[in-house]
């Protein structure tokens, strides 16, 4: 299993595959670094637009809204739709289908068309077919096969000898002649005229032009691929360290000050603004409406 699971042994290469290996991977790399840079920034616009934006609007604006005209609406309507329709269209015309219909068209077929059918295939066409049936056979026996055993003997087996001897010296012994002493050796001339004059000079051409022309195409685009991949990962990696170095620069400028600002300044100032301002003005809102319900209600009553 080892030796099976081994990847296979790559060959030593030479200088000249090195020199043309390294100049078309760093021009590769200076091209791809821009591209790799300008695609990972508008994938984190990309992302962050539909984290932040698109998916909390889409969810206020559509799903919310849909799922309770839904649930409170659209349900509720398609119940009762489906209560009227089978109450008043399905059982009715399932009743009428079944007692208007479907009997009478019954009772009409078995009695109107089966039972007739049944004595006239019985007592007429049976009688009639069996006498049919035996006029045919005797007519066949008769007017058929007693005469064309004759014509065959006395008249289609000598014509058909006949034939077949022309056939054949007439026929079949030139054709063979003509194959043996005329066909076979123009065929072997001309397949060795093809084979000295057409296929060998393709066979040189194909294998001192077209094959070293090809293998230096396929070299040539497996290294301009190679470099492409080589350069598509440096340029991640260059991208992600700059994505890395700006991340910090702006945590350290604007994230840190911020976060600072929130907790000594906005945090106090919140939880004195609940603890100090809203929370009274609730309970005395809230006592001054329970107050007036109560003499609302001891009015009334």
């Amino acid at each position: 299993m080892e030796l099976r699971n081994r990847p296979p042994r790559r060959e030593p290469e030479g200088c000249l595959v090195a020199a043309i290996r390294l100049p078309v991977r760093i021009a590769v790399l200076v091209v791809v670094v821009p591209v790799r840079m300008v695609w990972d920034a508008l994938a984190l616009c990309a992302r962050t637009l539909h984290r932040t934006v698109l998916r909390p609007l889409g969810r206020y604006l559509l799903v919310i809204p849909l799922t309770w005209l839904w649930r409170s609406v659209l349900t509720p309507l398609g119940r009762g739709a489906a209560w009227l329709f089978r109450h008043l269209v399905v059982v009715p015309v399932v009743w009428l289908v079944r007692y208007l219909v479907v009997a009478p068209a019954v009772w009409a077929w078995q009695y109107l068309v089966v039972v007739p059918a049944v004595w006239l295939w019985r007592w007429v066409l049976v009688p009639v077919g069996r006498g049919l049936a035996w006029l045919g056979r005797f007519l066949a026996t008769y007017l058929l096969v007693v005469p064309g055993r004759w014509l065959w003997r006395w008249l289609l087996v000598p014509a058909g000898r006949g034939i077949a001897w022309l056939v054949r010296y007439l026929v079949v012994v030139p054709a063979v002649w003509l194959w043996q002493w005329v066909v076979v050796p123009v065929g072997r001339g001309a397949a060795w005229l093809l084979w000295t004059l057409v296929l060998v000079p393709l066979g040189a051409l194909w294998r001192w032009v077209l094959v070293p022309l090809g293998r230096a195409l396929a070299f040539l685009g497996r290294e301009l691929a190679a470099a492409l991949a080589v350069a598509w990962r440096v340029a991640g990696y260059v991208s992600r360290a700059v994505g890395r170095a700006l991340k910090w620069a702006l945590w350290q400028t604007v994230g840190r000050p911020a976060r600072r600002l929130y907790r000594s300044v906005c945090t106090p100032v919140g939880h004195f603004l609940r603890d100090e301002v809203w929370r009274p003005v609730r309970a005395t809102v809230r006592a001054a409406l329970s107050t007036a319900r109560r003499t609302l209600r001891r009015a009334l009553s």
